[in-house]
């Protein structure tokens, strides 16, 4: 996928230097090969470039919209007066969005750590591809659903549910701050990660995409404000529109300034994969998965890592559906186990299952105004790893390397 950091990123362990705190943000590398570097380099520009060119591409499609209608009859044309200034409101909002990508960049030590020459922004423009459009326009609904009033009843049908859990098993009250250590992998723009940490949790987010990091910085460290900023994240969605005003619906971000109203338990983001990052046995009191497990190519690695990362007794708390985005991915590999499979594989890594429930309804970045809106039916589940765990998963380990040292006899 093409937001995702460079393997040199993904390769990093983390450290104090790689974390995003809510007070600072440190991207000083390791060590890396120049090749490394450069790579990394290279990928990050292309993330930054994709943003940069967000309103020149969005508002492509918004002229050749307009070059047709200007190619209609007359009469066409007459009719479609409201719909030609609905076109103007558009790129209104597009230009807006634009100024919001902005000071997304501005001071990002992300952005500042790759050095980016407008010179290099001008040849990874000629590079970029839709999809890149389409992560950096998909990075604007997920600043609605995680952080603005609009995207409050998503967050209800998917947070909730994972917070209650843990605060059952975790009880606040029965803990000091930052005595239960949680990771979110996959924590996107981290507002889970932040409601966590609220309650007085040791929350550490985990993140992957580039678009991600550079949007959640932005809403943790440099938003001093409630609501100070205004977004139009439906404006690209073009169908099954009732009025063109649901089209062009302003959010405002944050609904909670994380940065005013600070958390009282300790939170932390790090960037790279989560199967790189995470070797440590026996590290986390909780692992938070909202949407996630579907990510990976190969699930099990996903299930057997969370194991091995919690400490026996800790609990694995996960909610969202299979999707399996690499699925219909060209030169991914990818599998895509059922539930009913998925079942089993917890069941043998070692998992004891407390609670498991199918059907939870979840929307994930709606227009709440589209005349189309899909739901996922949610799996959602919590697994606690045994009391009496070895802890490592280095059983695990030993079986696969047993296997592949055996010689097979035709």
């Amino acid at each position: 996928m093409s937001d995702m950091p460079s393997s040199s990123m993904m390769n990093r362990k983390p450290s104090t230097s790689s974390l995003v705190s809510l007070s600072n943000m440190s991207t000083e590398p390791p060590l890396l090969t120049p090749e490394e570097e450069e790579e990394e380099k290279q990928h990050l520009q292309k993330i930054v470039a994709a943003l940069r060119y967000y309103r020149k591409y969005s508002l492509a499609k918004v002229n050749k919209t307009e070059s047709y209608l200007n190619s209609l009859p007359r009469r066409h044309q007459k009719m479609l007066s409201k719909y030609r200034h609905h076109l103007s409101t558009v790129r209104d909002c597009i230009d807006k969005n634009q100024v919001v990508i902005k000071k997304m960049l501005v001071d990002n030590p992300l952005c500042d750590s790759s050095a980016v020459s407008q010179r290099d922004l001008d040849g990874h423009i000629a590079k970029i591809r839709h999809q890149d459009m389409e992560h950096a326009q998909s990075t604007l609904k997920a600043i609605a659903r995680d952080w603005s009033a609009e995207g409050a009843e998503e967050r209800n049908q998917s947070y909730k549910p994972i917070i209650d859990a843990i605060e059952q098993y975790y009880n606040p009250k029965d803990y000091m701050e930052n005595e239960v250590k949680i990771l979110v992998p996959g924590c996107g723009l981290g507002r889970l990660t932040y409601e966590l940490a609220c309650r007085g949790y040791e929350c550490e987010g985990n993140e992957f995409s580039y678009f991600m990091l550079i949007a959640s910085n932005f809403v943790l460290n440099c938003c001093p404000d409630d609501n100070m900023h205004s977004l139009y994240p439906w404006v690209h969605h073009t169908v099954n529109n009732l009025r063109g005003a649901d089209q062009v619906a302003v959010v405002r971000f944050p609904d909670v300034s994380p940065a005013r109203n600070k958390p009282t338990g300790k939170l932390s983001v790090v960037a790279g994969d989560f199967l790189e990052v995470y070797t440590t046995p026996d590290s986390y009191d909780c692992v938070a998965t909202c949407f996630f497990i579907d990510c990976a190519n190969n699930v099990i690695d996903f299930i057997e890592t969370i194991y091995r990362i919690l400490v026996p007794g800790g609990i694995w708390v996960n909610l969202g559906p299979l999707l399996y985005h690499f699925s219909d991915v060209h030169h991914e590999d990818s599998i895509e186990p059922t539930f009913e499979d998925i079942r089993l594989v917890i069941d043998n890594v070692g998992f004891e299952v407390l609670s498991s429930k199918t059907g939870l309804r979840t929307k994930y970045a709606q227009n709440p105004n589209s005349m189309l809106k899909s739901e996922y039916e949610s799996l959602f589940w919590v697994c606690r790893k045994p009391l009496n765990s070895s802890g490592d998963g280095d059983n695990m380990e030993d079986e696969d390397n047993r296997r592949d040292n055996e010689v097979f006899d035709d």
